[in-house]
């Protein structure tokens, strides 16, 4: 009992806590802001307490932008195993729903079948139309009886065969969700490790070119030491919507981790990928940056871009790691540029390497 009021009073000092927050900063009481509040109150995510604590360091305030921005980083993702679980007990309630009818049935089946040997029997002696009667409406009642059990299992299964599907529709839902970056809206990493082993593979059977960039924004670090973290996820997320206006069709995009990112060109060779990596260099390049809090112009992003082309006998350790050598070679060249491993850049990072 003790425990029961320690849990209680525990949990509701976190709630006095979030309530307090949201009070004290005027935000309004919706349950996204006391989600993050009351998470904020028990400490358990460090990384959203960081953020917080730098934001409101900096700016005296949270903004609904930021407060939005906060939830979808770092509360929204973690709920999906929640979400799994929950899917997961549904089907298999449903399931055992559909196990217990069809034993019902199964019963009412076997029970038929003995209504029917038995009358058999009794027919055969029968002596008058009476007995006859009697018999008959006996199967009569048995066969009404299995007709409903029938008709209730029918209705029971269509039922269930739409529950199980939308089921399904929500699991792949969290699947594709579980494959993103809840910030850029791209593929993560886990996403990126699978979709590179299969683009690998196949280009390997088929003998199409396959081409690789990575590539990450230049001088990342001062845009969060000097505008904070919020700047810098701001930047990430304009990265991420060149790539989704740059890249479509077949191409894979991908935050890679971090500042990085990652785009897989299937059946492009060495020189169309180049102007691919030089396209999404200008478009990202073409965007000003804002900061959202004040609308004061922090200027433009610039990325540095590495390209590898898959040769025979590569796996996909080996293409990642020549086009992440080209990446440090544009930037050891100066950033805001594309560099692949043709180019004497490129030659002269290895060969740093290698000394």
């Amino acid at each position: 009992m003790l425990s029961v009021l320690d849990d209680h009073e525990r949990t509701m000092a976190f709630a006095e806590l979030a309530l307090g927050q949201i009070r004290s900063l005027r935000q309004t009481a919706v349950p996204r802001n006391y989600e993050i509040w009351y998470v904020y109150a028990t400490g358990y995510n460090p990384p959203l307490n960081k953020i917080i604590n730098e934001t409101l360091s900096r700016n005296g305030k949270l903004t609904e932008a930021d407060l939005e921005q906060i939830y979808e980083t770092y509360l929204s993702h973690i709920k999906t195993t929640d979400r799994i679980d929950r899917v997961g007990a549904r089907v298999i309630t449903e399931i055992d729903d559909v196990v217990r009818l069809l034993g019902e049935a199964l019963s009412m089946s076997t029970s038929y079948d003995a209504s029917l040997a038995g009358a058999s029997q009794r027919l055969a002696s029968a002596e008058n139309g009476d007995q006859i009667k009697a018999i008959v409406e006996s199967l009569l009642h048995a066969t009404r009886q299995m007709r409903d059990t029938n008709k209730a299992l029918e209705e029971r299964l269509t039922l269930s065969k739409t529950e199980i599907s939308s089921l399904q529709q929500s699991l792949e839902a969290i699947r594709a969700e579980s494959l993103t970056d809840p910030l850029t809206g791209l593929g993560n990493r886990k996403y990126f490790d699978r979709s590179i082993e299969i683009a690998v593979q196949n280009a390997m059977a088929s003998g199409e070119p396959l081409s690789l960039l990575m590539f990450d924004i230049d001088h990342f670090k001062s845009f969060n030491d000097s505008y904070g973290h919020l700047t810098g996820d701001q930047v990430l997320r304009l990265v991420g919507m060149s790539l989704k206006q740059t890249i479509k069709g077949q191409d894979i995009t991908a935050r890679y981790g971090g500042e990085e990112f990652a785009v897989v060109l299937p059946n492009t060779a060495l020189r169309q990928a180049l102007t691919v990596a030089d396209h999404i260099r200008r478009a990202v390049m073409s965007k000003e940056l804002k900061k959202k809090s004040t609308g004061e112009i922090l200027g433009r992003v610039t990325i540095s871009v590495g390209v590898s082309m898959l040769k025979p006998g590569d796996d996909t350790d080996s293409l990642i790691e020549r086009a992440d050598a080209c990446l440090y070679a544009a930037k050891r060249a100066g950033r805001n540029r594309v560099v692949c491993e043709a180019d004497p850049e490129y030659r002269a990072e290895t060969s740093t390497q290698v000394a």
